[in-house]
């Protein structure tokens, strides 16, 4: 493996000491050098008013929104390079803003895959964004999208944007899994680490990423907000959505008492299980949803 050029959590001067050594676009907060198999990536809260929004989805994942600051995304530019990087043989190294001129070194990372999601861009306008999803350099982790993968077997990479692109109906409506909750159900994935939240199974091709507060009920921002999201097998993901089971904070199931125990024993729910990981930000949102559950056992 080649050396890194950067030191992990060290602070640059992005003027001096990275574009002015390897080149790249110094306002772009992707960066590609003309003159080096680099390219640079820049994240930072400033961003949040064209519509990007950049997270660690988990300890080896970052998700970086694509560039363009008005209309669709396009994969074009530093869309199209950070897409094909591997195939063109350019590393890609993430970058943290760290006050006015200054950023800090994350680490080296990797396309796994990417997604669109709704987003605005600068005038507030709703548009199709790009969701890159990375990992740290050398890391194994399961594909979430098998759709996704076989085009990228069979299909040259100029025709997978055309392939994936939204259509109209799916860009107006955002009720499909491929616009808004393409990149969403990847987020959820990562977040609870390509396993059931409730049994730990672990077979993507059937885990539901599941709404904690439903879709029609939620705001758009919380339809998108990946703490309102959840990843079950499709028994608990049926049972939930139906608002038959819900957890306390702490994450023990709580069973309604529309079924029967017996009933509930029978489809495999045990009445004991628990989920482990649920963030702070998770139970805001089962808060609502366990209001539901009450409702319905009234």
């Amino acid at each position: 493996m080649n050396a890194l050029p950067f030191i992990p959590d060290h602070i640059y001067n992005r003027r001096r000491d990275i574009h002015a050594i390897y080149g790249g676009n110094g306002q772009s907060g992707i960066s590609p050098s003309a003159s080096y198999p680099y390219i640079f990536i820049f994240t930072g809260s400033a961003g949040t008013q064209h519509g990007y929004a950049d997270r660690w989805e988990n300890n080896n994942v970052f998700s970086y929104t694509g560039e363009g600051q008005q209309g669709d995304m396009e994969f074009i530019r530093g869309n199209l390079a950070l897409r094909d990087h591997m195939l063109n043989g350019k590393r890609v190294f993430l970058f943290e803003q760290a006050g006015k001129g200054f950023v800090k070194f994350i680490a080296e990372v990797e396309i796994h895959e990417f997604g669109f999601f709704e987003t605005h861009d600068t005038s507030g306008k709703v548009r199709t964004g790009i969701k890159f999803f990375f990992k740290r350099l050398g890391l194994y982790l399961p594909k979430t999208d098998f759709i996704q993968d076989t085009i990228y077997v069979d299909k040259p990479q100029s025709e997978l944007y055309k392939l994936l692109q939204p259509n109209v109906t799916e860009r107006q409506g955002l009720v499909t899994s491929r616009v808004g909750q393409s990149a969403y159900r990847k987020s959820i994935i990562h977040r609870w680490e390509y396993k059931c939240a409730v049994t730990e199974f672990n077979e993507l091709k059937i885990l539901v990423a599941s709404h904690i507060v439903p879709w029609a009920e939620a705001s758009d921002e919380e339809r998108l907000n990946v703490h309102n999201g959840i990843l079950l097998s499709p028994v608990y993901d049926a049972l939930f959505d139906r608002h038959l089971i819900s957890f306390e904070n702490h994450g023990q199931i709580i069973l309604s008492d529309q079924i029967e125990p017996e009933a509930y024993r029978k489809i495999g729910v045990s009445g004991k299980e628990r989920i482990k990981n649920l963030s702070s930000e998770n139970t805001v949102f089962l808060e609502h949803h366990r209001t539901q559950l009450i409702t319905q056992g009234l």
